[in-house]
Order: structure tokens, then sequence, then C-alpha cells
């Protein structure tokens, strides 16, 4: 599908966040996808009885020097790979996007892309349908391979200046006015596992994300039988309400498809009247079923840290 995929294949989200959750042990799963959104594919242990602005504090911050001389031998210190990741990472991961935030040519940027997709920091993903307009031609989105790695470029990279001079503001207030937002993409992904998890009967042979110019789709897949399946997620602190599945039929709608299934995914839980409508058509996924995801851990699951353990 792409000149990308040629590279070598990284783990999977899935096989970071079980293997962080087996090193871990967090009290539960909404701190595990929130300190996994910040520490995913690093294999480092993490003190969880402590609060995440103090871990990141200590562990990163601390240390901004040794983990900036680790991440600069990937990068090899080049500055439109620093450019592109930054972009990628505050914005919504589409490639013309990245590129305008990073303030790169587009020659600048394939070469530097080429180098992160063959170094095993990135990632190509593509919208699961082509937009109903055949002549649209729609970005493939740019995923990092550890949400570290993402962290990083979000919140430690752009404010390195005073970071070096051990002045953690800026970084610090950014974090915590966009941590929330910041945790949706970790939680979407893990939500697509949970998906596959839960279509036991009519098994998911498809599964992604939709995006064109004038909609997106979290979640978007395709069941043995041939089913369409499609997916909104709410991370945050209130209850789904009836409104996220309006949006996401509207969503459908605006793509030009007709879903066989709808399934609002909300981290906490659902209201009265948005649970009066589940049903063959409509399904609801909590928190609790992110257990599926963690279950029959082992040894196994543990994935070798690679670099330096900080």
């Amino acid at each position: 599908m792409s000149k990308y995929n040629k590279y070598k294949k990284n783990p999977t989200i899935l096989e970071q966040f079980r293997s962080f959750y087996f090193q871990n042990n967090p009290k539960d799963l909404e701190q595990a996808i929130k300190y996994f959104a910040v520490f995913g594919g690093m294999s480092w242990s993490v003190d969880m009885e402590k609060p995440l602005p103090e871990i990141i504090i200590s562990k990163v911050l601390n240390n901004y020097r040794y983990i900036h001389a680790d991440i600069t031998q990937l990068t090899e210190s080049d500055k439109h790979s620093h450019s592109l990741l930054s972009g990628i990472a505050t914005g919504d991961r589409r490639t013309h996007s990245a590129l305008k935030r990073g303030r790169i040519s587009r020659n600048d940027g394939e070469y530097a892309m080429e180098k992160m997709f063959d170094r095993g920091m990135l990632e190509a993903e593509y919208s699961l349908e082509n937009p109903p307009n055949e002549e649209e031609r729609v970005d493939e989105k740019l995923n990092f391979t550890k949400p570290f790695m993402r962290f990083w470029f979000s919140f430690v990279s752009p404010y390195f200046k005073s970071i070096k001079d051990g002045d953690y503001k800026e970084a610090k207030e950014s974090f915590a006015n966009r941590e929330q937002e910041f945790s949706e993409l970790v939680f979407m992904k893990l939500a697509q596992e949970v998906m596959k998890n839960s279509f036991k009967d009519d098994p998911i042979t498809e599964i992604g994300s939709y995006w064109d110019r004038n909609t997106e789709i979290d979640i978007l897949a395709k069941t043995k039988s041939g089913k369409v399946v499609a997916g909104i997620c709410k991370y945050s602190n209130s209850k789904a309400k009836k409104s996220e599945l309006t949006k996401l039929k509207e969503q459908c709608a605006l793509a030009e498809m007709t879903p066989d299934i709808c399934v609002v995914i909300s981290k906490s839980g659902f209201t009265n009247e948005l649970k009066s409508l589940k049903g063959a058509d409509v399904k609801l996924l909590a928190l609790k079923n992110f257990k599926s995801l963690v279950e029959d851990l082992s040894e196994r699951d543990l994935m070798e840290c690679e670099g330096k353990r900080y």
C-alpha cells in the first residue's frame, strides 16, 4: 500500500501497553492509559504511586541532556527531522499540516520522513476508506511508534532552551493545559483493540480511522460478514450523552456511508438516555472493557529496554 511499508515492523501499541501494564502494575485502567501516553514504549519502570507531573520532572526534565543526546542519535541532530517531529506531535498528524507547522518544504519533509521511517520512529497511517469525491487527495497521517516520543516532541523539545537552563515553567504549563487532549490518541488506538475483542460472533477483519477534508471518524471497521462498524471515542471526565451518537451519525453522513453498527467508547460511562438506545445496532464500550487488553499477562509480555533506563 505504501513505499513506507518496506521498513522494519515496530511493536504494536497493544504490545507496548501490555508490557507497560505488566512492568508497572497500575492501580486502574484510567491511570494506566494516562501514564502510558507519556512513558509508553520505553520500558522504563514508573512509580505509579507518584503524580504524573512529578514523575515527568524527576524522570524526564531533570534528565533532559541525557535523553536529548539519546534521541539525537536517532535524528542525527537533523533540524528538519526535529521540526517535522514537533509538527506531527502538536498537530492533527496529517503530512501537509505537519510540514506547515514545522515550516519545512515538501522536499525536506519527505527526506526527513524517510529517515524517521527507516529508524523506526514513525509509521504512516491511511484512511480506511477513500473519500466519496474521487478527485480529493487525502494525506496520510504520521504516527510515532512510541508514545513517549510523541510526548517528548509535544512538551519537551519545543521548550528545550528553558528546560536546559533548569526552568520547567513553560513545559509544565503546556502539559497541564493539554494533558487531557494529549491522552485522547492513545485512548482511541487502544479502543480499536478493545473493539476487536468485542465482536466475537462476527469478527472484525479490518479496522482503522477515516478522514477526508470534511469529516473524521475515530474508528471505522468491517466485520467478516461485511458489516460496517463506526465508533466514536469520548475521553473525558463526563459521561457520554446521546449527542455523541448523533455526532457519529453526522460524521458518517458527511462521508456518505451508513454504518450497520455504531459504537460509543467512553472513559467515564454513559447517561441513562444513551444506555436506553443500546441494541443490535448501537454498542457501548466503557473503561471496564479495556480490561480485555491486559488479561493473561506474563513475563513474555515484558519488552526489554533497548536504551538507558531513566
